[in-house]
């Protein structure tokens, strides 16, 4: 379990807007927006209670979700949030219950669904108060509603500031107190200016101070890693190369030196000469205490006949943990009597915030789409406690963190690379003669997108190979090849992503290397699967 302590969080130092999660999937795009904003927002669900809650924010807002606030089972906020004493906003669902709450009459179903753009008539009432959520937008704005309920009945207490054709109360402003509700949704792109709104809210209504800035949050995290970790514990952390990794293990070396140790285990389905590379980076230019760990024998020698995608991960996992626990072993009996002596006590893990959200989310922890790509649990052997410096942040946030700490911007820009490597982009059995293939072709597939100048543009690419083979005709004669599957796509958080389009001559002379330069490739396709309903990984 992560040890985190309370009086070094960053929202015990930087003014925090709560929000609380009905079970939007655009929650986080909230904490995104006001983020941009450099203004700090973490996410809670709905049903927090106040009375448990270990800071004071600086404003709520109550999100969007997709039940009726009227049904039986409803979700709905603790009634302390309204006596806190601090600004609420309430999007969608939120507003919704920020009617309904006061009258169970104020929220009905509605005749006309409204889903999309919408042209929002924003109403000036002469009182500031009232009005500022809207300051300086004027009096027509464009929105992106997604709704089928509707306030009915104008809460008590409350004024409209804002309608569209079909809402007639698309945003209210309660009378004398700072509660807010807009029934469109800011966070998303499609409300140009929602950002504004948002502002408006946090740094105008809330006087929460725009002080999330990176630099300053690298000091605070070195000071709070030193206080914790202590003068004599050693840390252990696993990298892989990856930005995550990368930017954790460097934040543990401005912070403790070489007592942070870094792993790296060559599990046999990295990328063409990965491991190479990153001990050059992580050794050299970045002077970090790194182990290489000659793993590929194994790891090959247990995933032999296994097809099912789960078990790959659990067998790449399990065995990450028997030469891990091995190594920990060592180090520690290494230090024995040099300045870096003491016990092993902490682990490091490059934990995303999504990956937090996807466990306080009201709708719960996700179904198990796949076992995390990061180390879920270590033998009780070792006794390690977990620390992870970057469970705040989001993964540009990530990138800027990184290029605050020196390291070089082709390193931080990097696409991520799941923990169990191309054995799940190798779809059924993984052998060397797969690997091989998928390895040869992933390189060309990622030597063309740089050469193009256009890796910046996507967030992940890779090349996966089917189980199937195809016919093709090489030279004179018939060929049975697998596929290779061309994986691109661009997202803002992981969370979602749509397909990169290419430029078609480009995705052909891609084709053409891959077959011509492959052997054992007989096709190429491109697989176009916008996440959900797919993932961005094949298995």
């Amino acid at each position: 379990m992560a040890e985190i302590m309370e009086a070094e969080a960053p929202h015990n130092t930087f003014d925090t807007i709560l929000v609380l999660d009905f079970g939007s999937q655009t929650s986080h795009l909230i904490l995104r927006r006001l983020r941009s904003l450099k203004v700090y927002a973490e996410m809670l669900p709905c049903t927090t209670k106040l009375a448990d809650l270990p800071f004071k924010p600086k404003g709520i807002v109550l999100s969007g979700g997709p039940s009726s606030v009227y049904d039986q089972g409803a979700p709905h906020v603790d009634p302390a949030v309204f006596e806190l004493g601090v600004p609420i906003l309430g999007i969608c669902y939120g507003c919704q219950e920020l009617a309904w709450i006061i009258n169970s009459e104020n929220v009905a179903r509605g005749q006309v669904r409204e889903y999309g753009h919408a042209d929002v008539t924003i109403h000036s009432t002469g009182d500031n108060h009232v009005s500022c959520l809207f300051a300086g937008l004027g009096e027509t704005m464009h929105a992106y509603m997604s709704h089928f309920d509707k306030i009915v009945k104008l809460p008590e207490g409350f004024v409209v500031v804002a309608s569209t054709k079909n809402s007639e109360y698309a945003a209210i402003a309660h009378k004398t107190k700072p509660i807010y509700g807009v029934q469109f949704h800011p966070e998303l792109e499609h409300t140009p200016r929602g950002s504004e709104i948002l502002r408006n809210f946090a740094v105008d209504i809330c006087g929460a101070q725009a002080g999330w800035v990176m630099k300053d949050f690298i000091q605070k995290e070195i000071i709070r890693i030193r206080h914790l970790v202590g003068d004599r514990a050693q840390v252990l952390g696993a990298v892989s190369g990856g930005v995550d990794s990368t930017v954790a293990a460097k934040l543990m070396k401005e912070a403790i030196g070489d007592r942070f140790h870094a792993i790296l285990v060559d599990n046999g389905v990295m990328r063409l000469n990965e491991c190479e590379q990153v001990k050059e980076t992580l050794e050299k230019h970045l002077g970090i205490n790194l182990t290489v760990v000659d793993g590929a024998g194994l790891f090959l020698g247990r995933l032999k006949g296994v097809t099912e995608p789960e078990k790959k991960r659990k067998i790449i996992g399990g065995t990450f943990i028997d030469l891990f626990e091995k190594e920990a072993l060592r180090i520690e009996r290494d230090a024995e009597n040099t300045p870096n002596s003491g016990p092993i006590e902490w682990f490091l893990q490059g934990t995303l915030y999504p990956d937090v959200i996807e466990s306080v989310s009201y709708r719960g922890p996700s179904a198990t789409i796949k076992t995390h790509h990061n180390v879920g649990g270590l033998p009780d052997t070792l006794k390690l406690k977990l620390i992870e410096p970057l469970r705040e942040m989001f993964k540009d946030e990530v990138r800027k963190f990184g290029e605050e700490l020196g390291i070089h911007r082709d390193l931080v820009m990097r696409h991520p690379f799941p923990g169990p490597g191309i054995a799940i982009r190798i779809l059924g059995e993984v052998t060397p003669e797969r690997v091989a293939i998928a390895r040869a072709a992933d390189h060309i597939f990622i030597s063309e997108i740089k050469t193009a100048g256009i890796y910046d543009e996507m967030s992940q690419a890779y090349v996966a190979i089917s189980q199937d083979r195809a016919v093709g005709v090489q030279g004179d004669a018939r060929v049975y090849g697998y596929i290779a599957i061309l994986r691109a796509v661009k997202t803002l958080d992981f969370m979602s992503a749509e397909p990169y389009e290419f430029d078609f001559a480009l995705l052909k002379r891609i084709s053409t290397r891959i077959v011509n330069e492959v052997e054992g490739v007989a096709r190429v396709t491109y697989d176009i699967t916008s996440k959900p309903p797919g993932t961005i990984e094949m298995e």
